[in-house]
């Protein structure tokens, strides 16, 4: 056509259709993997995140796609992420002050006790938003809450939220993306973001690879298809094939009648008698070595999925083999803390410090384990009273310091000296 010029330069194309079902949804961007960064995204995507939107990109070797959705109807699954939020979302947070030897003492009066123990935000438990903050680092591989703050240029903190971030890079600098429930985004400094990190992280992306579709995707997407195989099994009333056998030939009327008997037997669910003439005898197939071996896989996959998230198998109510993780429940819940929640509430402690005190001001804050610690009361109470000193040693506690761990008031009239003294009225 005369007088028209062709343009041959690259024109970016969007879908609405898409951009409508993505802002429709809270957190749809990053797990598609469409990061909406203003001017650091280039309009376009990517063989990857189209990959990540489809759900190919997490798709296991058995063919069943895994995410957060499909991976939490596993039942070993479930139980590991429930174990590892409800214990840590269930523990006390301290605030302390240290001391001048660098002992530390309960801030009991410090405004940041509320916010950590009893309601994070006006929306959101103390409880709750920690077992949200926990559940994102286990399932996305990383953990975002936001500080909440009185003024934006206020160095206190009157609260926090869990949020799904994305963080970037700009002018040499990072920040996070925060995409609210209600819709849109905002940018926040580091100073107002709390980021839990998982293993594998990538100073690259400034993101962690998700223990679901990084470690355990395999192990997870065969779990799945091993329980849509039991499903299978049990939905055909769990019933074995079975074959018919005769010595004789049939003739055409009574194969007419045999297949008349095997209709009427599957309309009826499969039950009732068949039919049978001709010399048919009935012969049951018991379930192959390959189905055996299908079946037995569900088992070894929960030792797997806890392997993954560190927990361990008894705890998700996989008791077949021996647990040699103690003998009594005081053992067993000291070793789960110790080598399984203590890497994870220590990353919670510094992260929430550096930014509660970024110029490290004598507080500081602690899970207190002791509730999942102790023994039962009488190994308890026979631990106090070493500490007292009443059996020959040494004694480092006195009474209000015990009253203080068994969650009792203080005692006014309750006197203890260094040296396990009888408790004496103070005087009127």
């Amino acid at each position: 056509m005369s007088g028209q010029l062709l343009n041959l330069e690259a024109t970016s194309h969007k879908s609405r259709v898409l951009d409508s079902f993505l802002a429709g949804r809270d957190g749809a961007a990053e797990r598609a993997g469409i990061v909406a960064l203003g001017e650091n995204s280039s309009g376009s995507m990517s063989m990857g995140e189209l990959a990540n939107l489809l759900g190919a990109a997490n798709r296991s070797v058995s063919g069943k796609s895994v995410t957060e959705s499909t991976a939490m109807r596993v039942s070993a699954v479930y139980g590991c992420i429930a174990r590892l939020v409800g214990a840590i979302s269930s523990l006390p947070v301290g605030v302390f002050e240290r001391g001048e030897k660098q002992g530390r003492a309960p801030a009991e009066d410090h405004p940041y006790w509320w916010f950590l123990n009893e309601q994070a935000n006006p929306e959101m438990s103390a409880a709750t938003a920690w077992k949200v903050l926990i559940n994102r680092q286990l399932c996305d591989g990383d953990g975002f809450a936001e500080l909440l703050r009185p003024s934006f240029s206020s160095g206190n903190v009157k609260g926090w939220h869990p949020r799904r971030m994305q963080p970037f890079r700009e002018g040499g600098k990072f920040y996070y993306r925060v995409f609210p429930a209600g819709g849109g985004s905002y940018v926040l400094p580091p100073d107002d973001v709390i980021h839990l990190k998982s293993l594998g992280f990538n100073d690259e992306t400034l993101l962690s690879p998700s223990p679901l579709c990084h470690a355990a995707l395999d192990i997870v997407g065969t779990a799945i298809a091993g329980q849509e195989y039991a499903g299978q099994f049990f939905g055909g009333a769990a019933n074995f094939d079975y074959a018919l056998k005769t010595a004789s030939k049939l003739d055409k009327a009574q194969l007419e009648q045999l297949k008349a008997s095997l209709i009427a037997r599957a309309q009826n669910g499969g039950r009732g008698p068949l039919i049978l003439s001709g010399g048919l005898e009935p012969a049951q197939l018991s379930v192959n070595s390959k189905d055996a071996e299908i079946l037995a896989t569900r088992l070894f996959t929960v030792e797997e999925i806890c392997r993954v998230f560190g927990v361990p198998p008894h705890m998700v109510g996989h008791t077949e083999k021996t647990s040699s993780w103690g003998t009594g429940m005081a053992e067993q819940g000291g070793n789960f803390v110790r080598y399984v929640l203590n890497d994870r509430l220590n990353e919670i402690k510094q992260e929430f410090n550096r930014r509660l005190w970024p110029t490290g001001e004598r507080f500081f804050i602690a899970h207190q384990t002791e509730a999942l610690e102790n023994g039962d009361q009488r190994a308890r109470f026979e631990a106090y009273r070493i500490a007292l000193g009443r059996a020959g040693e040494q004694p480092f506690m006195d009474a209000t310091e015990i009253r203080r761990l068994e969650n009792m008031p203080p005692n006014t009239n309750l006197m203890m000296n260094v040296a396990g003294a009888p408790p004496v009225k103070e005087p009127e």
